[in-house]
């Protein structure tokens, strides 16, 4: 198995340089990395190139101009563009555990694809997060949400298998999937532009392919590092979007990833 991880950002390289971190301290490196950049600014590039220097797997920025919120276009860019056939996807905003690589990838299965854990970090501790560019997180640290979230069992993440249904626990920051399953629902709907459900439609049809998913629980963990929320005037519509693919029990999209083939 061959892995790309994605990570998608826009204009955050404070907290990207700490994703960055996270993820030198893998303990099970990816075979590449995917930068999906929705149109930052040059301070990201400069951060992306420097990291390049001091990492030891092939590194590749997708960039796209700024034109508003087109995340499912630069992470059906950057996919197509991917050399892996597994694809484990995350956020610019998301510290990643040391075993984050390797839980998604050592649970991987045939027509599957799974989610792990999302810890929230709290607004009152940001501050210290990037003065003290703290990247390590345990069940006691200071500044944490939800702990129980941080707890890494792997025997427990035996016991979960895949189901035909969506999870609201799933998030776009902590996915995995094949490449294969990806492209044969046509990757992110286009169609979705701004915050909300772009990456709940692309699961939905999915589903609807016969794909299942499956939870990581106790494991596939990241730490979220809080943000105001993105400006949502699109949601309705997206949210739209996705009840018709649930409702038409639809499995592909038009405005989907096989245009950059």
């Amino acid at each position: 198995m061959k892995v790309s991880l994605l990570v998608s950002t826009y204009n955050w390289p404070e907290a990207l340089e700490l994703v960055f971190r996270s993820i030198q301290l893998q303990t099970v490196k990816p075979h590449e990395l995917l930068i999906a950049d929705d149109g930052s600014l040059s301070n990201t590039k400069e951060l992306i190139d420097s990291f390049q220097e001091r990492i030891d797997i092939p590194v590749v920025h997708i960039w796209h101009e700024d034109i508003g919120f087109r995340r499912s276009a630069i992470l059906n860019k950057a996919i197509a563009q991917s050399s892996g056939d597994y694809i484990i996807q995350t956020d610019g905003d998301c510290i990643l555990h040391k075993d984050f690589i390797k839980d998604h990838q050592q649970n991987a299965c045939n027509s599957c694809y799974l989610f792990g854990s999302r810890v929230g970090i709290k607004e009152s501790f940001v501050h210290e997060l990037f003065a003290e560019k703290i990247v390590r997180f345990h069940v006691f640290s200071k500044g944490i949400k939800k702990r129980a979230r941080t707890l890494r069992i792997p025997a427990f993440m035996k016991f979960y298998s895949g189901k035909g249904i969506l999870s609201h626990k799933l998030r776009g920051c902590n996915v995995s999937f094949w490449k294969k399953d990806f492209i044969a629902v046509n990757g992110y709907n286009e169609d979705m532009t701004g915050w909300g459900r772009e990456d709940s439609e692309l699961i939905v049809r999915m589903l609807n392919k016969g794909v299942l998913g499956k939870r990581l629980k106790f494991g596939g963990i990241v730490y979220h590092i809080w943000h105001k929320t993105a400006s949502q005037h699109n949601f309705n519509k997206n949210d739209q979007i996705q009840k018709e693919a649930i409702e038409k029990h639809l499995d592909w999209c038009e405005n989907g990833v096989d245009k950059y083939f």
